[in-house]
Order: C-alpha cells, then structure tokens, then sequence
C-alpha cells in the first residue's frame, strides 16, 4: 500500500484527495494529512522588522522583546506565515523553522560549527540517507543536527564528547530539533578508541585530533573519509605532519567565507558584518595499508 503525506492550507482535504485519485488512478490510499498550523509545543522563528530572528517554543507565555511582548498563545492555530501585533503595536512574522534556523538559534556553547561549513562537510562526503556518521566533539550540537538531517531515514550520528556540560546542551538542542531519533549520544573519549565500525565518515573537531588518527582508521570504510575541524593554521601544520605515513590519502584543505548583502535598492552593498574565518576543514580518505 503506497503512504502519500500531504501538506496544506486549507480547512478540508477533500479537493487534493480528488486530485491525487483523478490523478493516480488509485483509490486505495493510506494518506496522511499534516496540517500546517502551530500548535503547543512547536518551535517557530518569529522575525521582526528589522529581520532579526528568535527560535521560540509556543507555550503559555509571554515571550518579550525590544519591540513588544508577544502573548504565544495567541500563536496557536495560526498558519505558517502569519504575521502577529506586539503590545507596542510591532508587527512579527511567524514561520517554521528550518534546520539552519536551529542551527544557529539553538543554545551555543563556545565552540560551534557553522552552517557554511557543515555543509561543506556534508556535500565533500556525501553523507546521505543510510549514512553512518561519527564526530567528536558534540559541541554546541550544531553540525550533530545537520548530520541527522541528512542521514534520515535509515542512517545514524554517534557523537562523542567529553565534557558533560556540553554533551546535555547538544543533546537538548537535537532534541529541540526533533532529530533525536537519529542520534546516539556518548560521554566518551574518541583517543580512547571508538566503538563503532564501518563507519563512513569519522569528523573530528578537538585540539590534537591526531591521537584518534588510529582509531578512525580502524573504525572507517574503506576509502571512507576523515574530517578535521580547527580553527588555526598552526594546528593544520601540524595535523599535516602527523599525516605523513599514514593510510590516510587525497588530502584537502578548505575555508568558507560567507558575506550577504543589504536588500535595500537604494544602498544595495555587502554587509559590514560577516562570518568570515570559523574554522579550516580537512578531508583525507582512508586507502589500503601499504605493503
């Protein structure tokens, strides 16, 4: 039996049933309906007119800003795109959230993958459904969360962080996300070894990245790849040297830059500010043992 989950705005399905039937040529659907309207519990982005962004949870509160307060039970049941007054009389857009929204207005710890370079590191990859994944050093959660994105339905994240604290924020975050499902978090040391095997990426975001070196090696695909997050060119000297005589090959280095301009037609320029320098990522393969 073939499941067709629909989206929509209006009150009644009945027309888009019609169309799919008239369509298909099938009338024995298992369909399933998800109404695009906000309910209790939901995140949305709420943006004002200045374009600044909150990640908000819809509950019975009332959330402030330097424009106004907004009453969030007023939210439910509105659509997707809606506008909302403050009580200074400010007006509000409400949208759903998108993976970069939670990327980046999720809870931060100090350090944090952002979305410019994760998506490097998942395209370089080609980290996809049924991907098996694993990081160390979870971080803020951040690029955890676009791991699970895109390892849905069948892949999985193992994450590996040493320090508590950052281990429950990441976790709250992915949650938050509703990608928990996709995610298997650790309390654990990767220069102590890793658990998993026939892994297809190993990312690594730490201070000496090369004492896991070893251990990924072990834990990789063949030709499957190992990632190296750090912030400095100092560190990539010396991740380069601790490369030589490995089984690790097709080295590549990479930085993003990320500027956006100003959508104003009378002083259309880049912004002042932009994320400029976040990290250098390195991509190796893993190859054949030598003889």
């Amino acid at each position: 039996m073939t499941l067709y989950t629909l989206e929509y705005h209006q009150s009644s399905p009945t027309l888009i049933f019609e169309v799919f039937i008239n369509i298909f040529g099938i009338r024995n659907l298992n369909i399933k309906v998800r109404y695009l309207r906000i309910e209790e519990g939901d995140f949305v982005i709420i943006v004002d007119g200045r374009g600044r962004k909150f990640l908000i949870k819809v509950e019975n509160k009332v959330f402030s800003t330097h424009l106004g307060n907004i009453d969030l039970p007023s939210l439910l049941g509105k659509e997707y795109g809606s506008s909302i007054i403050s009580s200074t009389g400010n007006t509000f857009f409400v949208y759903k959230p998108t993976l970069v929204d939670f990327m980046e207005k999720s809870k931060k710890m100090p350090q944090v993958i952002y979305p410019k370079d994760a998506s490097i590191i998942i395209f370089y990859t080609g980290t996809g459904p049924n991907s098996r994944v694993l990081e160390a050093g979870s971080g803020s959660g951040s690029l955890t969360m676009a791991l699970a994105y895109y390892v849905r339905p069948a892949g999985r994240v193992y994450s590996y962080e040493i320090r508590e604290q950052f281990l429950d924020v990441a976790k709250m975050n992915v949650i938050n996300a509703g990608l928990i499902d996709f995610v298997d978090f650790k309390l654990k040391d990767a220069r102590e070894g890793i658990d998993e095997k026939e892994l297809d990426t190993v990312i690594l975001d730490m201070p000496d990245p090369w004492n896991v070196f070893e251990h990924a090696y072990k834990a990789l695909k063949p030709s499957g790849f190992l990632v190296i997050y750090t912030p400095t060119i100092t560190q990539v000297m010396k991740i380069l040297k601790h490369l030589e005589g490995t089984n690790f090959s097709s080295i590549l280095i990479v930085e993003s830059l990320m500027r956006e301009y100003m959508p104003d037609l009378t002083k259309l320029r880049p912004k002042t500010r932009m994320i400029g320098h976040s990290g250098y990522i390195i991509f190796v393969r893993k190859t054949a043992q030598r003889q």
